[in-house]
């Protein structure tokens, strides 16, 4: 296996996790798992929220995720995944 086929399970896993999630993440965290999840999906449509403040928190997050590759918004992705259910439960 190589390390991006191990890479992109890994960040699947962690998308997984999130999804399986029932309780409220914290809107910080939610907006960067929303910008790096957009970017390691190659995802560029515009936020679609019906409230405008939340699209422009949307547009910042992924502002400032947008220099980094794909493959390093799902490691980002994956570590903050990991920190928050280790420091959170």
């Amino acid at each position: 296996m190589t390390s991006e086929e191990k890479l992109d399970i890994e960040f699947k896993d962690a998308v997984e996790r999130v999804n399986a999630y029932t309780e409220p993440f914290p809107a910080d965290i939610l907006l960067r798992l929303y910008a790096y999840y957009k970017k390691a999906t190659n995802d560029y449509g515009r936020p679609s929220s019906s409230k405008a403040i939340i699209n422009a928190f949307k547009t910042n997050a992924l502002f400032q995720a947008k220099d980094i590759t794909e493959d390093e918004a799902k490691r980002i992705y994956i570590d903050l995944v990991n920190d928050y259910f280790l420091y959170r439960k």
